[in-house]
């Protein structure tokens, strides 16, 4: 099994190099209008929003700033095919005008402009950004009506393009059994609350670290295992440092991103590169908090009634029996930004001893006994 992933270093409103209907997911998160840290990047493209800036015309600024985001999201849904999902994860932002402290609704906007387009709207997900930061209330600290309520979550939008995906063929009905996810997965992912850690950018450049605002690894996954299945193409239009693009190897899916600032390639070719010893280790994770769930289930409840047909261990379900993994065994650069990444062949999977699975002993051609232990 081998997977492609491309970075396209050119602006998103224009994907002309992807054809019509071709991408099975999207998953991004763009610019936030309205946070400072990305006014630059939108000043470059309509330097008349510095106008509306320098003039207090939030407003109007507001709206320009994602009339350009616009154009992206047109696009969008001239690549995805009929049932594809776009996952779009977006911040709301704050901003004193004029001494009037105010809220800008970047999800509102957005979600408005894709209905405009025809998407449908699904049920989103609130990701709640952990912090413990002492100055993280705004306003008069304790004296009544003068504070305001923290900004402490995150929306992940969910918009699906036409009806929902049918999977008619015997080989698409078995790639999305293969495709499954844990049972107790799904009552972790599928809640709309979600808790995960914000990332720390260790960019040495500074004008690249104020380019980027990276969501954490486990955002992209998630949803790549949510809502594809092996071998689609996920697309991620403001791809930045490549996590979406990482995900999608750890996945075994296929991906396209794009990125305006072409001085994100090397950074982009060292995370892929140097990362693999830990993308390896995802799904390894996986199998490990499976184990420890069947575990602690059966000492509670007994036996589980179904066996992973690929594994050999003891799941929840039916629908878990054709469950598999992909494990990465080596990632090559084939051309300028085209990665292509290979896997260990079934044969050596079952072989792994996912109990105590770290990043090296992949290395050794996976040839290590698999033990569940009750």
């Amino acid at each position: 099994m081998q997977t492609r992933h491309r970075i396209i270093f050119q602006d998103s409103r224009e994907m002309s190099a992807i054809n019509d209907q071709s991408i099975d997911l999207v998953v991004t998160s763009p610019p936030y209008p309205m946070i400072k840290m990305w006014d630059e990047q939108f000043i470059e493209m309509n330097p008349e929003i510095a106008l509306f800036l320098e003039n207090g015309e939030y407003g109007r600024a507001f709206e320009s700033m994602h009339l350009m985001l616009d154009d992206v999201w047109q696009e969008l849904y001239r690549v995805m095919k009929e049932g594809a999902l776009a996952c779009i994860n977006i911040g709301d932002a704050t901003r004193t005008i004029n001494s009037r402290f105010q809220l800008f609704a970047n999800h509102v906007r957005i979600q408005r402009k894709f209905i405009d387009l025809g998407f449908d709207i699904l049920p989103l997900i609130l990701w709640r950004k952990q912090t413990t930061a002492p100055n993280k209330f705004m306003g008069s600290g304790m004296l009544p009506a003068g504070a305001y309520v923290t900004l402490e979550h995150e929306y992940i939008l969910i918009f699906r393009k036409g009806n929902k995906r049918i999977f008619a063929s015997a080989e698409e009905k078995h790639n999305r059994l293969t495709s499954a996810f844990f049972w107790e997965e799904r009552n972790t992912w599928f809640s709309d609350l979600w808790d995960l850690k914000g990332v720390r950018q260790d960019i040495n450049d500074r004008q690249l670290r104020s380019r980027s605002a990276a969501f954490p690894f486990m955002l992209p996954f998630r949803l790549i295992n949510m809502y594809s299945v092996f071998g689609d193409t996920v697309l991620d239009p403001f791809v930045g440092t490549g996590t979406t693009s990482l995900a999608a190897m750890a996945a075994g899916r296929d991906s396209i991103g794009f990125e305006v600032d072409n001085n994100f390639s090397d950074l982009v070719k060292a995370r892929t590169i140097l990362g693999l010893p830990v993308l390896k280790k995802y799904n390894a994770d996986r199998i490990n908090n499976h184990l420890d769930f069947v575990r602690c289930r059966m000492k509670e409840k007994g036996d589980l009634k179904y066996i992973n047909s690929y594994f050999g261990f003891p799941v929840m379900t039916r629908q878990e029996k054709e469950l598999r993994l992909v494990f990465i065994k080596s990632v090559s650069e084939m051309e300028n930004n085209c990665f292509t990444v290979s896997y260990f062949e079934d044969q050596s999977v079952k072989n792994l001893n996912f109990d105590e699975l770290l990043p090296e002993h992949l290395d050794v051609d996976g040839q290590i006994q698999l033990n569940f232990i009750p």
